[in-house]
């Protein structure tokens, strides 16, 4: 007997047909992946939720009778603009009344994932090689400063000490710069229950109070619930990434009137950083700027990488950081007239 409770936490969408080849049991993952409820697909010809592919009809209706016991049978299928992967095993069971069994994995999604652990392994790497080199930098920074200011208080003309005080100037400038590389190790994670609307009301303000010719829209899930993270980062991790998109609408052409939409949701059974959730909590921040340059998009979240004039390529950096820290991922996808930077964090860490 299938136990119901793990067919329902499978992140695959799986799928019991009849002899028939109609849908008698579908997970709650099949709810995603066909964009309509249970109810609307269980009775449903299985091959009619595939744009009826005449290869998989065929294989379905051969394993559902049972032409091909104990066999396995895999296809890859286009599904509007994504291509699944789907496995149909013939089913011999006893007084049951499923003939077959279909199991869809989404292909495109298991790129994305693999392509964003290979991603978080490389940005770690080239993180813990900027700790180290901000540690090293830090120590003679500071003697730096300081004998800039000895010297300065030994200079018989006044006038020489505009000197000084670049050397002091771009010395305290450094040190902030090694303090924001090193930042995001320093205290550990302060987990509290917060409000995500709350968060993203906060970053509201303040960018409207310094982009006041960007138009900020709202699309909220009302029925979210409370999560726990760490209030600071997490709002620091958004506002970096709403601030990164509207410093790109100031600076180049939007295609139209410049606006940035930050959209919360729950999305479900989805795998962060090697572990599944659930649930997760999805904020996305859309805006109709240029998009990201095609030659930066496999290293925006580098540190040090930035395509804006006066970048410090640090603000992605820092946030794509402070979501690891809470089992999260920020994806993005970009083209001109429409960029989405999608923070996802599980409900529950």
């Amino acid at each position: 007997m299938i136990s119901v409770q793990a067919f329902e936490l499978l992140a695959t969408t799986v799928l019991l047909l009849n002899e028939a080849g109609e849908v008698v049991e579908a997970n709650s993952a099949s709810e995603d992946m066909f964009g309509r409820s249970r109810r609307h697909i269980i009775g449903q010809p299985a091959f009619f939720l595939f744009d009826q592919d005449s290869a998989l009809e065929h294989t379905i209706s051969q394993a559902c009778a049972g032409l091909v016991p104990d066999c396995r049978q895999f296809a890859s299928v286009r599904r509007g603009s994504d291509t699944i992967e789907v496995a149909v095993t013939s089913l011999a069971l006893v007084n049951q009344p499923w003939a077959a069994l279909i199991e869809i994995r989404d292909v495109e999604q298991r790129l994305l994932v693999d392509r964003s652990m290979r991603l978080g392994d490389e940005i770690e790497t080239q993180h813990e090689l900027l700790r180290n080199l901000a540690h090293e930098v830090k120590n003679p920074l500071g003697g730096l400063r300081g004998a800039a200011q000895l010297l300065e208080a030994e200079l018989p003309d006044p006038a020489l000490t505009e000197y000084t005080r670049v050397i002091i100037s771009e010395a305290d400038r450094l040190q902030a710069l090694v303090d924001r590389l090193a930042a995001p190790q320093r205290m550990p994670v302060q987990w509290q229950s917060i409000n995500i609307h709350e968060i993203c009301e906060r970053v509201c303000a303040l960018v409207r109070a310094e982009f006041r010719e960007i138009a900020l829209q709202r699309d909220y899930d009302a029925s979210m619930p409370e999560l726990k993270a760490d209030p600071a980062r997490l709002m620091q991790a958004l506002l970096n990434v709403v601030r990164n998109a509207a410093q790109m609408l100031t600076q180049t052409a939007a295609m139209g009137s410049p606006h940035i939409t930050i959209r919360t949701r729950i999305a479900r059974q989805v795998l962060l950083r090697h572990k599944q959730h659930r649930l997760a909590v999805v904020v996305t921040v859309i805006d109709n700027g240029p998009g990201v340059p095609a030659e930066l998009q496999d290293r925006i979240f580098h540190p040090l990488v930035t395509g804006r004039e006066g970048g410090t390529g640090l603000g992605l950096s820092l946030a794509q950081d402070f979501m690891q820290q809470h089992g999260g991922v920020i994806e993005f996808d970009s083209r001109p007239g429409h960029t989405e930077f999608r923070l996802l964090l599980p409900l529950e860490p």
